[in-house]
């Protein structure tokens, strides 16, 4: 079930991709959330609505945990979806780029499959908490010592040094900031960022959590406890074997 439940993932995040950019150039309705720089748009919406249908017809005895609609339900209540339809709305509404389909399955809280898509490069990530692939290969990563490396970051918490991640900064090559969670966690899979640290909800780390876990990484709150998959949290994901270092510096 767990191989169907995979292949249907990778199935439904594909076809929203393709939707998305059958409709790049549509006249978007924008609006705002909580603030003016929290959008969504029709789209999203409507992805959202096109898989979340696909997963009650097809699994209707699931749940399902989305970003738009209030669309909630708790990750250790039975078998459940966490579906963010498009992650980085903004970078798609000005760039076009840099944005992605978030997909993941989880059962009592435990990550069995996520799924990302890089929309605009239509490249797939996909795995099942013990191995990953882009598209059909394989991924072999080799993870750096962070002061060969860069980061990934939240500009808020990276300019306010919250948590001590301004000062960790500074035992890196750099920081890059994107926009986009699903984007930093394909660039963690890429090897071209070390860690990754930002304030999210749960559709934005639920998928990533579970690609970057077969190369001994951890997904957790900043301050090292569990994530609580509910509101949104400063949390990082980093490799578990430098946790130590990480520790004199992120509080």
């Amino acid at each position: 079930m767990l191989n169907t439940k995979l292949e249907f993932a990778k199935k439904v995040v594909r076809q929203a991709g393709g939707f998305i950019r059958q409709h790049l150039s549509d006249d978007l309705e924008i609006s705002e959330k909580t603030h003016f720089d929290d959008l969504v748009t029709n789209l999203d919406r409507e992805v959202q609505e096109q898989i979340l249908t696909q997963i009650l017809s097809t699994f209707p005895k699931d749940h399902v945990l989305a970003e738009e609609n209030d669309v909630r339900h708790d990750i250790k209540d039975g078998n459940v979806w966490v579906l963010d339809p498009i992650d980085g709305t903004t970078n798609f509404i000005v760039q076009r780029d840099n944005f992605a389909v978030m997909l993941a399955y989880y059962e009592s809280g435990i990550g069995k499959i996520g799924v990302i898509l890089d929309v605009m490069s239509d490249n797939l990530y996909w795995g099942d908490g013990t191995s990953a692939y882009k598209n059909e290969a394989q991924i072999h990563l080799t993870v750096k010592p962070l002061r060969q490396s860069l980061i990934g970051v939240n500009t808020y918490m990276y300019r306010t040094n919250a948590g001590g991640l301004l000062d960790l900064s500074h035992e890196s090559l750099g920081v890059r900031a994107i926009g986009s969670a699903g984007i930093e966690y394909v660039n963690i899979l890429e090897g071209k960022i070390w860690g990754y640290f930002s304030n999210l909800s749960p559709w934005d780390y639920a998928a990533g959590a579970v690609l970057i876990a077969p190369f001994g990484y951890i997904t957790q709150q900043i301050d090292g406890r569990p994530l609580a998959f509910e509101g949104r949290q400063m949390m990082m994901s980093v490799p578990s074997n430098q946790l130590d270092k990480i520790k004199a510096y992120i509080k």
